[in-house]
């Protein structure tokens, strides 16, 4: 039987691939927990990519694995396994890059906009689907929605469920960009290799800055910003960034 996370390691990247193309990756309760687990090992990696296999990245919920959903309730299933698995993405003390190859939607959709960089193929779609079964979105997308594009285009994502592509999506500041189909694995390549080269030190603390920007006063913010600065500023890989731009050359950064 097909394992349903792959999962590859190598040059600091940790490759994760929702293994159900089938069904389009969509998301059952073993997948879920398959998932949870290889985003935390993962963040001893450098760099984490996100995919799907075949031609969609996440189509959401698998509604055939939904049958005990109304004895279990939503709620323990949120809060059991959907929580844990977009904190495993938001917590990660590395870049996390969703690499969206196809179709996400639903949870699948904010399973994406969990990451920190989102890369789609221009082929891509994002539906925030859920009205069409009569549910609001979750996987944290009432959170991640109206702070990437605003309340009036998150209403309207939301409330039409129509597609958004990905096109469209860049435009919105929605996702970080949409690149051609037949660029999309050498993008996606090429931003994880630069990231995983990187101060890694550095991208966590501007993950913990940045994620918690929007529930902060100006001034809880400064303090935040001096904090982790004084953090960054004790690190080796600020002495090697500060030798290597004296030096005009290429730093090596080593994550300490």
């Amino acid at each position: 039987m097909a394992e349903l996370v792959q999962v590859e390691a190598a040059g600091g990247i940790c490759r994760i691939t929702l293994n159900r193309p089938e069904l389009m990756n969509a998301l059952n309760r073993e997948l879920r927990r398959e998932l949870t687990a290889a985003l935390l090992e993962g963040h001893g990696a450098r760099v984490i990519v996100l995919t799907g296999a075949g031609r969609g990245f996440c189509s959401g919920q698998d509604l055939s694995d939904a049958s005990g959903l109304d004895e279990v309730g939503f709620e323990a299933v949120l809060n059991d396994e959907y929580v844990p698995m977009i904190r495993a993405i938001t917590e990660a003390p590395v870049p996390v890059i969703a690499a969206v190859n196809g179709v996400a939607a639903g949870a699948g959709a904010n399973l994406a906009l969990a990451c920190d960089l989102v890369i789609a193929a221009e082929s891509a779609v994002f539906i925030q689907a859920f009205t069409r079964i009569g549910l609001i979105p979750d996987a944290g997308g009432t959170s991640f929605l109206p702070r990437r594009v605003g309340l009036q285009r998150a209403m309207g994502a939301a409330l039409l469920a129509e597609p958004v592509p990905a096109r469209q999506a860049a435009d919105w500041g929605m996702i970080w960009e949409a690149v051609p189909d037949d660029r999309f694995a050498e993008v996606v390549a090429a931003r994880a290799t630069r990231l995983a080269a990187g101060p890694t030190g550095a991208y966590a603390a501007l993950k913990v800055a940045l994620r918690g920007a929007f529930d902060q006063s100006l001034e809880d913010q400064l303090a935040v910003e001096a904090r982790l600065q004084g953090i960054c500023g004790q690190s080796a890989d600020f002495r090697e960034g500060v030798a290597a731009f004296q030096e005009k050359r290429a730093p090596r950064f080593t994550g300490r």
